[in-house]
């Protein structure tokens, strides 16, 4: 059995992460990856589907056991990606997406070399400046912070494998399912099956 391949989807806010994410969820089959975090379930939310609930003091223990593919702290709770279930999935050929911001995505780079990391960018500034308008959730301060966010975040460009301009959802979804699709199809990717092809007697 191949080993499943590790995917990580990055890139700005107001970027279409979440939104591109789901698409390629829903298109391939791969596994989600579940976060831990410290905030309380909201309705609905089921443990180990949404996310995996736990208290601050198992987090900091989490943390401490070195736990986490990365971790980060957002609006006084933490967030964080447990190492355990990832592998298990992957070494049972399971492919697996990350949705993550740029740290996240440096971080699980670092700790598992062969993830492969896309960051997901509009065609232009322009564009993404109206699409956080758009939301109607943004200050003017807010708004210039995030672009200016964005523009250091693409800055990094040289940490990832690949960029998807976000032009169209369903452009930009293609885009991200024939780069997977590649990788899948490397050889380095394919290693157990030759060798099991080649251990075939004739």
């Amino acid at each position: 059995m191949n080993k499943g391949l590790l995917v990580v989807i990055s890139g700005p806010s107001g970027a279409g992460k979440g939104t591109i994410y789901g698409k390629v969820i829903e298109q391939t089959g791969m596994k989600r990856s579940v976060s831990v975090t410290t905030r309380k379930p909201r309705p609905g939310e089921v443990e180990g589907v949404n996310y995996y609930f736990r208290t601050e003091e198992q987090y900091q223990q989490m943390i401490a056991s070195g736990e986490f593919l990365e971790t980060a702290a957002v609006y006084n709770n933490f967030y964080g990606t447990p190492k355990a279930p990832v592998f298990e999935n992957l070494d049972n050929g399971y492919d697996v997406l990350f949705e993550v911001d740029v740290h996240g995505a440096k971080s699980i780079k670092s700790k598992y070399s062969e993830a492969v990391t896309i960051f997901l960018m509009t065609p232009d500034f322009d564009t993404l400046e109206a699409r956080l308008k758009s939301r109607g959730t943004e200050s003017a301060s807010a708004l210039k912070m995030r672009l200016d966010s964005a523009r250091n975040e693409l800055a990094k460009y040289e940490m990832f494998d690949y960029i998807v301009f976000n032009d169209t959802v369903e452009q930009a979804t293609a885009e991200v399912i024939s780069i997977i699709e590649a990788e899948k199809h490397k050889v380095k990717n394919n290693i157990a099956k030759i060798n099991a092809l080649l251990a075939q007697k004739r």
